[in-house]
């Protein structure tokens, strides 16, 4: 302990600053973060599953179904957003959305909407994806910060949208506990859409009424919706069918492959994506693994105030072992913790997995000053989408168990 506070904390608050102040090293700082961790939880601390390299052995099995999950995901909808960008489908978009900032406002809207029933993954790399080529690959890095925190505010209020709600559904919690979530995101779709919407257009308008050289690859359109299909109810069977199931083997991201490799005769995916996915992914899961073994055995007592900060923790501590943390600590208002942890994250680059598939495909994003400064709207957005879940839905704790 030094000053009250066990040592790997200051271990991980180095992390993150040098993550901070040397984006352009982010993956070597990770990667030598976790070997400093490990090597120290090893020889000087103690894990929750026992000691030395037994209690590290154990405790990678216990936390190789979420970070093998995650890198199947992160990387497979890599190659769906190329089968998605190559399907034309922008094109005809382009023809579709209103001109101005309205177009760019509406883009996140249909983020929004997609985040509800996709992994909130998919969802904002199919709209940087769309992004990219409506707006000459010119894209703010304000509103790529706003697709992040739609997709993420999307996925807030639904236990298909976002890991921490699909883990609160396996935990025995309802799905309509976390509709209220969707009081918050909606405000803060409505406050940073606009706002991000009208950064956009002042630095690269809209793209209208593009014509395309060539129509609709319907085979492409087949094979991303069978891919998201594929996602959506692997994770609707899992939950229901085989909960018991889920913590030893990650079914959502095997069935994204799975599916990747039965339509390879239709279209065979961009297998050359795969290493820069590989590594942009890796980062994120040295970041995730590190945070699994901070000592945060505890958690504030569960109420308004505590779960508002976790909103803010939550963009720099993984909020998957924020999220496990709050279900063994019970008596959430559920709705209220998933858009605290779900939308918090979305204001620093690194702090949702969302938020490291959109970097990694704009490398210039990895900036946590330049994401702060351009995506300011983000963490007013998640005050404000707070402040009118308590005016309109208050505190309502119920424990799991109920």
């Amino acid at each position: 302990m030094i000053l009250g506070f066990p040592a790997e904390f200051y271990f991980f608050v180095i992390i993150l600053l040098c993550v901070a102040l040397f984006h352009n090293h982010v993956l070597k700082i990770a990667l030598t973060g976790l070997v400093i961790v490990s090597l120290y939880k090893i020889g000087f601390s103690s894990f929750k599953t026992g000691f030395g390299v037994d209690g590290f052995t154990n405790h990678l099995i216990h936390e190789w179904v979420i970070i093998t999950n995650l890198l199947l995901l992160l990387v497979g909808f890599a190659l769906l957003s190329n089968h998605f960008e190559k399907s034309n489908v922008t094109e005809v978009l382009s023809s579709i959305l209103p001109k101005g900032w309205q177009g760019a406002f509406t883009l996140l809207a249909i983020i929004f909407f997609l985040s509800t029933f996709l992994d909130n993954i998919a969802a904002a790399i199919i709209g940087a994806t769309i992004a990219s080529k409506l707006f000459k690959k010119k894209v703010h890095i304000g509103y790529l910060a706003a697709i992040v925190a739609v997709a993420n505010a999307g996925g807030a209020g639904s236990v298909l949208g976002d890991t921490t709600t699909t883990m609160m559904w396996l935990a025995g919690i309802p799905p309509i506990k976390v509709l209220p979530a969707f009081i918050g995101s909606i405000v803060a779709l409505l406050f940073v859409g606009y706002f991000s919407a009208k950064q956009q257009n002042a630095y690269q308008p809209l793209i209208s009424n593009v014509e395309s050289k060539h129509g609709l690859d319907w085979s492409r359109v087949f094979i991303v919706f069978i891919i998201l299909v594929s996602a959506v109810l692997t994770n609707i069977l899992v939950n229901l069918k085989f909960n018991h199931l889920a913590d030893f083997f990650p079914f959502i991201g095997a069935s994204v492959w799975v599916a990747l490799f039965l339509l390879v005769p239709l279209r065979t995916p961009d297998w050359s994506l795969i290493p820069a996915a590989f590594k942009g992914s890796i980062f994120l899961l040295a970041l995730v693994l590190t945070a699994s073994m901070m000592p945060v055995d505890k958690l504030l007592p569960a109420s308004l105030f505590s779960t508002f900060g976790l909103g803010f923790l939550s963009s720099v501590f993984d909020n998957i072992p924020l999220t496990t943390l709050a279900i063994k600590q019970d008596n959430y208002d559920w709705g209220v913790l998933a858009y605290a942890v779900g939308y918090g994250g979305s204001m620093i680059w690194f702090g949702s997995s969302a938020g490291v598939a959109v970097s990694n495909l704009f490398p210039e994003a990895k900036s946590v000053k330049r994401w702060l400064i351009s995506g300011w709207h983000i963490p007013l957005s998640y005050i404000l989408g707070y402040v009118a879940i308590v005016l309109i839905w208050g505190w309502h704790p119920i424990p799991i168990t109920n």
